[in-house]
């Protein structure tokens, strides 16, 4: 019989994403057939799943833990904002429809069906589904008709360890109150907590636990430290752009403008683990740093909103000057939209505004289309002659003089654009910089020679060092009850 057990967190990045890769792992480790599944995501980050069609990156993450092929029903519903209140909904893959915040709410109990569908079709022919939760169980002004935590937890019979950040403080009173918050339907689903993100002596905690314990009666299932090998995997949510607003003092300084809407970031992460590169993320109100060797524009779920936020921050002005300096740039899916002399929406596919200036460094246009491309695929560089591979999520059809010189071939297509310098180079490949032979290349371009890491190994092996790590800090009896 296969089983389940649903980590659900006191808080929104509380680590769920990061513990669920590593308990995938683990007991990959031990021969288990494991999968991961989230039944709601919100994120911009989305990956292609290997049966075809869109899922959050996060899940994508969980399955290379777990040793399984990528699938769709991993992640049934994918929210991906477009605006402050308003984001697309991606059901089992495919795009389902739009909606704002309250619209959505409505929406929810239709989503259900899909739900439980997907997590029956992770259930078949596995030992154990983990499930991660999404926010919090305690904001019960969303709990009807939830299908994220208690709603899904409760409907499937999948009990609940919750997770509380010790990082952030107040974990003692935030689990306690969760406790108190919920109802008895959904607490009677809890069958204990983990402690996330721990700092220093374990056993200054042991009378918080026992506090905890005397309050809610749940035992803990372990204390996690806090686990420095997350920071070499990809990370899920654009929150974590906080705490990487400024990198080191490297020998390549490459600048990354943090757009409003900005997607698949991630595909920044194999620059990130480059000792001899200094990546800058830079926020709003910010100037893009005059000693930039490269900018970056990511992926974006809104190109034109984010053009015009782009402006409003004064960061074509600053493109500029860098492009007058000798500086080159780089433009990936929206990014690679941005760098044409316009981007037309007749449809109105992503909001009011149809058409807007680009910057102008790519002689070429884009026009939004309602045909949507999601593929993993097969590349090649043209500029440097190696091999790539990665995946293509966009709208829009681009076209113009400089996508006569294509920076890429995708499967087997010409795609991308050069400038006629080469200073300037768009591609639709996400996953472009996580090809090894290629960020070598690109890295010795700017003057930078030595052994390049290997990013996919890199990830890998922080996987295990963070199941090993998980391993010896929880509770043997707890780990072996959700397998026997």
């Amino acid at each position: 019989m296969t089983k389940a057990i649903m980590l659900q967190g006191t808080g929104s990045d509380v680590g769920k994403t990061v513990l669920v890769a590593g308990l995938c792992r683990l007991f990959a480790n031990r021969g288990v057939r494991v999968r991961p599944f989230k039944p709601q995501n919100m994120s911009n980050n989305a990956a292609v799943a290997e049966d075809g069609g869109e899922i959050g990156r996060a899940q994508w993450l969980q399955s290379l833990a777990a040793r399984v092929p990528s699938s769709v029903h991993m992640n049934p519903v994918l929210l991906k904002p477009q605006s402050e209140t308003g984001s697309q909904i991606i059901v089992q893959g495919k795009v389902w429809g739009h909606a704002k915040g309250r619209d959505y709410q409505a929406l929810k109990p239709q989503l259900l069906g899909a739900v439980l569908e997907s997590f029956a079709a992770m259930r078949a022919g596995t030992d154990l589904v983990i499930v991660e939760g999404a926010g919090s169980p305690a904001e019960i002004n969303l709990r009807r008709g939830d299908i994220a935590n208690m709603g899904f937890a409760t409907r499937a019979n999948v009990p609940v360890v919750l997770v509380g950040d010790i990082d952030r403080g107040g974990v003692i009173a935030s689990l306690v109150g969760t406790y108190h918050i919920l109802p008895e339907e959904d607490r009677r689903m809890i069958r204990g907590y983990l402690i996330n993100k721990f700092r220093g002596d374990v056993s200054l905690f042991g009378e918080g636990i026992d506090a905890i314990g005397t309050f809610t009666g749940w035992p803990c299932h372990g204390i996690v430290p806090w686990l420095k090998a997350a920071g070499r995997l990809p990370a899920e949510d654009s929150v974590v752009l906080e705490r990487l607003t400024r990198g080191f003092s490297g020998a390549l300084k490459i600048v990354v403008p943090v757009l409003s809407r900005i997607a698949n970031f991630d595909d920044l992460d194999p620059l990130r683990a480059e000792p001899d590169v200094d990546l800058v993320f830079v926020r709003a109100g910010e100037r893009l740093p005059d000693d930039a060797g490269l900018v970056v524009l990511p992926g974006s779920k809104s190109t034109i909103g984010d053009l015009l936020d782009l402006r409003e921050q004064g960061w074509d002005v600053d493109i500029a000057a860098h492009m007058r300096r000798g500086g080159r740039v780089i433009g990936i899916c929206g990014g690679y939209q941005m760098l044409g002399r316009m981007v037309f929406d007749p449809l109105g596919i992503e909001g009011s505004v149809t058409e807007t200036p680009g910057l102008g460094l790519l002689d070429i246009e884009t026009e939004m289309a309602p045909e949507k491309t999601v593929r993993n695929s097969q590349a090649f560089s043209r500029e440097y002659d190696v091999p790539l591979s990665g995946y293509e999520i966009h709208l829009g059809v681009t076209s113009g003089p400089d996508c006569d010189r294509p920076s890429t071939v995708i499967d087997g297509r010409p795609d991308g654009a050069l400038s006629p310098d080469g200073r300037v180079m768009g591609t639709y490949l996400h996953g472009l910089f996580g090809s090894d032979a290629y960020r070598a290349r690109l890295l010795e371009s700017f003057g930078l020679n030595g052994e390049r890491t290997g990013y996919r190994a890199g990830v890998d092996a922080a996987l295990d060092e963070i199941a090993t790590e998980l391993e010896g800090v929880l509770d043997p009896a707890w780990l072996d009850s959700l397998v026997s």
